[in-house]
């Protein structure tokens, strides 16, 4: 069984659009609500391919009544841990050509009594958890510090514990022993504090996270795909989309994938692969199931070229 926990969750709203043009009315073509937050993606997509998995989740005010009653409507397992401010809401408009634009609310302060329930919600959970996942941004209130905490007391009670999260908080995972840490190219490279333009320049900087205390790097790369960086090497992949609706979503069914296959080693990676890219064919966020999955994309290179430049940003 894999704990997630999501610290901020959300309600997203997803509206596609022809052209996003400023300054102008716009009407959606089309639009979606979905529970929001990364932890809750990966639960979501675990559930939509038959693995196990519960979802510790913050909620506050009718945003966060109305979050628990669309995963209890999926038939997401969850601890829904209340607090006292109002769970965020989050807008995604969404191009033809796959362009996604999004607002995203800084969500509800988490005050110290709250992140305390929700520690000893995940510490409780955990005891039955194969892996323990921490996604998502740190919400207003919690320290990094008090993040590390929690994350050194999932691994010292010999919980498997991977991590997805940006700027401080991730080199607080690392530094706390986590199995695994997810980042995309924009926290990569903010951890490392140097720009990534090649291959090298990522597994270097996978390196230094896993100098510091990470077990393995997960790192997605949008269009250059994913590398896995372990004690075993590194090897990368991808799985083309020629007609993406959406990448919200796209990098927790990466992980989730990823965990699903044994979180090790090329399977792994394809798999993950595989369920990444089936996210960003669905609208919003949307997880995919298992007849969403067009493995025979997806390609893998266990020796990659370190000199390969990678697409350039933006």
């Amino acid at each position: 069984m894999i704990v997630t926990v999501t610290l901020n969750p959300s309600l997203d709203r997803a509206m596609e659009i022809d052209t996003l043009t400023h300054g102008e009315v716009l009407r959606a073509t089309s639009t979606h609500i979905d529970p929001g937050g990364k932890g809750v993606n990966v639960s979501r997509a675990l559930l939509s391919n038959g693995v196990e998995s519960t979802a510790v989740v913050p909620c506050g005010g009718e945003e966060g009544a109305q979050l628990v009653r669309m995963l209890e409507a999926e038939g997401v397992a969850m601890v829904a841990v209340p607090i006292a401010g109002r769970t965020r809401s989050n807008i995604t408009l969404a191009e033809p050509d796959g362009t996604v634009t999004k607002i995203n609310e800084a969500g509800p302060e988490l005050a110290p009594d709250e992140f305390v329930a929700v520690t000893d919600a995940v510490l409780d959970a955990a005891r039955t958890a194969e892996w323990v996942v921490l996604c998502g941004s740190l919400p207003p209130g919690p320290s990094v510090a008090a993040f590390g905490e929690l994350c050194a007391r999932l691994v010292a009670a010999g919980v498997r514990l991977a991590v997805d999260t940006s700027g401080p908080a991730l080199g607080a995972a690392a530094a706390a022993g986590a199995a695994l840490v997810k980042p995309n190219r924009e926290e990569l490279a903010e951890a490392a504090g140097e720009e990534l333009l090649t291959l090298g320049d990522v597994v270097d900087a996978a390196n230094k996270l896993r100098k510091a205390g990470a077990g393995a790097v997960l790192a997605s790369l949008g269009a250059d795909g994913a590398v896995l960086i372990e004690d075993s090497g590194v090897v990368t992949g991808k799985s083309p989309v020629s007609a993406p609706r959406s990448t919200v979503g796209a990098g927790d069914a990466l992980l989730a994938g990823f965990l699903s296959a044994g979180a090790t080693g090329e399977s792994a990676l394809a798999e993950g692969l595989a369920w990444g890219a089936a996210a960003v064919r669905q609208p919003g966020s949307r997880m995919p199931g298992p007849a969403d999955m067009e493995r025979e994309t997806v390609h893998l290179d266990p020796r990659p070229d370190l000199g390969r430049r990678l697409h350039p940003r933006g």
